[in-house]
C-alpha cells in the first residue's frame, strides 16, 4: 500500500517544481522520519486521546519533491485511517484535513469541537502543497499575544501550528537572555542593561530599537524562564517537523554602546511615538562599522550555542525606523553587512525580513532604494515576508522583489484587538493571482496577526490556500459549512447568520486602516469619526438569526458573546452621533436622551462579556501575576499588562492602539472615562460655561487612565451567567432601537419573554419591552 501512495505523491508532486531549490533547499526538517512519526502520533493523542489508536502515521520526507510537503489519507481494511506525509507538519496537516472535512470537527485557537464516531468515513485523497513554505507569527505575536504565555500554552499552539500546515515559524524567547550575555562580555554594566531592556510586555518594539527601559527593568529571572520556555518550543517544533526562524542581529545597541565605544558609529534613532527622551531612541550601531560584524557574530554564535540553528533567520533592522541616508551604495553596503555577520558564523544562513518597511516609509523606500537593499544578498538567501499582502502588497510595487523569494502573508490584525473583520474575497482570489504572476517570486504563504484570538474564520479560510489549487467556487459554502464545524449542528438559522457575515463583517475591501476601534472603546473625544463597509442593519439580522440557532457548543457560546459585543458596539457608534450632534446644537434633550442610552452600551457589554471565559480582563492579569517569584517582579508584570493594553506608554503614547473589549476593561476603564467626559459636556450645557475639550481630556488621564496602570485590584477570571441567556435579554432590548426590519417569529420572543419571568425580573421586561 505505501508504494502505490508513495508513486502518487511523486506523480502529483512533480508539477509543483520551486525555483529556490537550489537556494533554499537545505531548509527542510533536520529531524528523522521515525522522530516526526513518534511526534504526530503524540500530536493525535493529545487532540483525540480516546480514539488516537485509529489513526496510522506514516512520514517518507524522501518523497517530497521539491522541498514541497504533500500528504495522503486512506481508509484501511481494517477501519483505521492510514496519513502519509512527507513530514510530520503535512502529516499533521492531514490529520487536520480528515478532522474538519470528513469529522466535520474543529480544533481552534480558543474553542473546538471534537466528536468522532466509531465508524470512521471512508477517504482515499492525496493532496499537494503548493509552496515550500507557509509562515506563521509577526514579531509583534509576542508582545500582544504570547507574552504570559507558559509550556501549557505553548504545547497545544504548536499542535494548531502543525495541524494547520506552518513549517517556517518565529521563535523568538530567550534572546535577551543572549544579549544580555553578549553585552556583559563587552563590558557593560547591569545597571546599563536594565536602563535598555524594557518589560516584557514590551519587547517587540524594544527589540526593532523603537522603545527602550519601559516596563523594565527585566528580571533574570525572566531570562531563565524564556530560555527554559525556549528550549521545550524548539525541541517540539523540530520533532514535528517546523522548521523555527531564530533572531539575528539588527543593530539595535543600548546607550551604554557609546561608553564603551567612544569611536564607533552610532546613529541614535529617530523618535517613536512621541516617546520622551527617557524611554525613545536607543541607538543603531551602523551596519557598516567593523564592530557590527563583532557584535553580530558575538549574538550569532551564542544563539546557535544555547539553541541550534535551522538556519533561518529574522532580522529587522528599519522597522518603522529608515535608515540616516537613502544613498544606494550606502543602502547596498548595510545590507551586505547585515548579512555577512550571519553567514561568518552559518554560511547558510538564510535573512528572513518583514517587508513592513516598504509599506510603512513608502516614501523612503522608493524602487532604487529597496532594489539596493534586497539585491545586496545573493538572490535566494533572502526571504521577505510581505507582510500585509492582503490589502497593501508590495510584491507588484518592487518587481517581485527584484529577484528575491516572498511570501504571501495576510497581517489582518493590529494590536490584538477584537473587531469583527476580514477580506475573504480578496484571499480568496489574490494569493493565486500572485503565484500564477510572470516572473514572480512567491515561494508560500503566511499568517503575520499582531496578535491572535479573533476572527478565527478569516485565519482558518486562509491557511487552506495552502493547499487549495485554486480559489473556492463557493465561499458561501465554505462559510457554511465552518459553521457546522464549530457548532456540531446543521442548523439552518446558523448557516444564515455565517452568509450574512460572509457578506458584511468577512468582506472588506478597501484601504482604510482598520485597528479594532469603536467610539467607546476610544478615549472620550468630541472629534471621532465612525463608519463601516457594512450595513449595521444587515449585521442586526445576523444577530437576529444567531440567537435564533441551536447549539451547545463551547464555541457557539464565544460567538454568541462576540456577535452581541460586535453589534453593541455599532449602537454605541450610532449614539455617539447622536449625542455629539445634540452637543453642537445645544440641544440638551437630544444629547441627555443619546448620552443615557451611549451609557447603556457599557453596561450591556460588561454583562455579556463577562459569560465567557475568553473575554476577561483578570485572565490576562493573572497569566501576567504567574509569571513572577516574587511580590515585586508581580506589581511589575501586572503594570506591563495594564499599561500595553491601555495607554501604551507613560503618557499614552500609543493609547488605545491594543486596547481589548473584555470584562473589567469595559467597566473599569472605558465606561468611567467617558462617564466623566460627558458629565462636563452635560455641566456646559446646562450652565452655558465653554467646554475645554483638552482640559477635560488630561483630567480623565490623570483621574483615570494613568492609574489604572498602576491600580492592583482583582479581577475575575472565571466566567458568570449564562450567555445565550443573556445575550437573548440584550437582543430583546436592542433590536427595536435599530430601526431595522426584524425578521424573527413571535414564539421566539415569547420564549425569551417565559426565561425572563422565570428569572423574576418583571420589571425588567417593562423596561425592555
Amino acid at each position: 500500500m505505501i508504494p502505490r501512495l508513495a508513486i502518487i505523491v511523486l506523480a502529483i508532486s512533480a508539477a509543483y517544481a520551486i525555483d529556490f531549490e537550489k537556494s533554499l533547499g537545505h531548509i527542510k526538517p533536520k529531524t528523522s522520519d521515525y522522530v516526526q512519526t513518534d511526534a504526530v502520533i503524540a500530536l493525535i493523542q493529545r487532540a483525540l486521546p480516546h480514539h488516537y489508536e485509529k489513526f496510522v502515521v506514516f512520514i517518507n520526507q524522501s518523497i517530497a519533491v521539491q522541498g514541497k510537503d504533500v500528504f495522503s489519507l486512506l481508509k484501511l481494511r481494517d477501519g483505521n485511517i492510514l496519513i502519509l506525509g512527507t513530514s510530520g507538519v503535512a502529516a499533521a496537516s492531514g490529520f487536520n484535513y480528515y478532522l474538519k472535512y470528513y469529522l466535520k470537527n474543529h480544533i481552534a485557537w480558543q474553542t473546538s469541537y471534537v466528536d468522532v464516531s466509531e465508524d470512521l468515513p471512508n477517504i482515499n485523497i492525496t493532496i499537494p502543497f503548493n509552496d515550500k513554505f507557509r509562515y506563521y507569527q509577526n514579531v509583534c505575536t509576542a508582545g500582544y499575544s504570547f507574552t504570559w504565555w507558559t509550556w501549557r500554552d505553548w504545547e497545544k499552539h504548536i499542535d494548531w501550528i502543525a495541524m494547520n500546515s506552518f513549517n517556517l515559524v518565529l521563535a523568538f524567547n530567550g534572546q535577551e537572555a543572549i544579549w544580555r550575555d553578549v553585552f556583559m562580555a563587552l563590558g557593560m554594566k547591569s545597571e546599563e542593561i536594565d536602563d535598555h531592556f524594557t518589560g516584557p510586555a514590551f519587547l517587540p518594539w524594544n527589540r526593532m530599537g523603537n522603545v527602550r527601559g519601559w516596563g523594565g527593568p527585566l528580571r533574570v529571572s525572566w531570562h531563565e524562564r524564556t530560555v527554559r520556555l525556549q528550549e521545550k518550543i524548539l525541541s517540539r517544533m523540530r520533532e514535528l517537523g517546523i522548521i523555527p526562524v531564530l533572531p539575528a542581529f539588527a543593530g539595535q545597541v543600548p546607550a551604554a554602546f557609546k561608553r564603551l565605544f567612544p569611536n564607533t558609529t552610532l546613529h541614535a534613532l529617530p523618535r517613536w511615538n512621541n516617546f520622551n527622551d527617557t524611554y525613545c531612541c536607543p541607538y543603531l550601531l551602523d551596519p557598516t562599522d567593523s564592530l557590527f560584524k563583532k557584535v553580530g557574530n558575538m549574538i550569532m554564535t551564542e544563539t546557535i550555542r544555547r539553541f541550534g540553528t535551522d538556519h533561518v533567520y529574522n532580522c529587522d533592522t528599519f522597522n518603522e525606523m529608515p535608515p540616516i541616508s537613502s544613498d544606494v551604495d550606502y543602502l547596498r553596503a548595510i545590507g551586505s553587512s547585515i548579512y555577512s555577520a550571519m553567514t561568518d558564523v552559518d554560511p547558510q544562513a538564510i535573512w528572513l525580513m518583514q517587508g513592513w518597511l516598504f509599506h510603512y516609509d513608502s516614501d523612503f523606500w522608493t524602487p532604487d532604494a529597496a532594489e539596493a537593499l534586497l539585491t545586496s544578498v545573493p538572490l535566494g538567501k533572502m526571504i521577505i515576508l510581505d507582510l500585509q499582502s492582503e490589502q497593501h502588497p508590495q510584491y507588484g510595487r518592487f518587481d517581485s522583489y527584484f529577484g528575491q523569494p516572498f511570501i504571501w502573508c495576510m497581517l489582518h490584525n493590529f494590536g490584538g484587538t477584537l473587531s469583527m473583520f476580514g477580506s475573504s474575497d480578496i484571499i480568496n482570489q489574490r494569493v493565486f493571482e500572485a503565484r500564477l504572476m510572470k516572473g514572480g517570486t512567491m515561494i508560500g504563504t503566511g499568517l503575520t496577526p499582531e496578535g491572535i484570538n479573533q476572527n478565527y474564520a478569516i485565519y482558518d479560510l486562509m491557511t487552506e490556500m495552502s493547499w487549495r489549487q485554486e480559489p473556492i467556487e463557493d465561499l458561501t459554502h465554505w462559510f457554511s459549512e465552518y459553521a457546522l464545524r464549530m457548532y456540531g449542528s446543521d442548523d439552518g438559522n446558523l448557516q444564515k447568520a455565517w452568509h450574512v457575515l460572509q457578506k458584511t463583517v468577512y468582506n472588506f475591501k478597501g484601504l482604510q486602516k482598520q485597528r479594532g476601534k469603536f467610539t467607546y472603546n476610544k478615549s472620550p473625544s468630541t472629534r471621532l469619526k465612525t463608519w463601516t463597509w457594512y450595513s449595521h442593519c444587515e449585521l442586526l439580522e445576523a444577530w437576529d438569526y444567531f440567537l435564533e440557532g441551536v447549539s451547545t457548543t463551547r464555541a457557539y457560546n464565544h460567538d454568541v458573546v462576540d456577535l452581541t459585543r460586535q453589534v453593541l458596539q455599532n449602537f454605541a457608534d450610532e449614539y455617539y452621533d447622536r449625542l455629539i450632534a445634540g452637543f453642537k446644537a445645544k440641544n440638551i434633550t437630544q444629547f441627555r436622551d443619546s448620552a443615557n442610552v451611549f451609557l447603556e452600551v457599557f453596561d450591556d457589554v460588561e454583562k455579556i462579556l463577562r459569560t465567557d471565559e475568553n473575554f476577561l480582563l483578570g485572565s490576562w492579569i493573572n497569566a501576567a501575576k504567574a509569571c513572577a517569584l516574587n511580590d515585586e517582579d508581580r506589581k511589575l508584570y501586572e503594570f506591563n499588562a495594564r499599561n500595553q493594553i491601555t495607554l501604551w506608554g507613560p503618557n499614552g503614547e500609543i493609547k488605545d492602539y491594543a486596547n481589548k473589549q473584555w470584562s473589567g476593561m469595559v467597566s473599569h476603564f472605558f465606561q468611567p472615562r467617558w462617564t466623566a467626559f460627558i458629565r462636563v459636556m452635560n455641566e456646559s450645557l446646562t450652565k452655558g460655561i465653554e467646554f475645554k475639550e483638552s482640559k477635560v481630556a488630561y483630567q480623565v488621564f490623570k483621574t483615570i487612565e494613568e492609574p489604572f496602570s498602576y491600580a492592583q485590584n482583582v479581577f475575575p477570571d472565571q466566567p458568570f451567567g449564562d450567555a445565550v441567556a443573556i445575550a437573548k435579554e440584550i437582543h430583546l432590548k436592542w433590536r427595536k432601537r435599530g430601526h431595522c426590519r426584524m425578521e424573527r417569529s413571535r414564539s421566539y420572543e415569547s420564549e425569551v419573554r417565559e426565561e425572563l419571568l422565570k428569572q423574576k425580573d418583571e420589571a425588567r421586561i417593562i423596561l425592555v419591552l
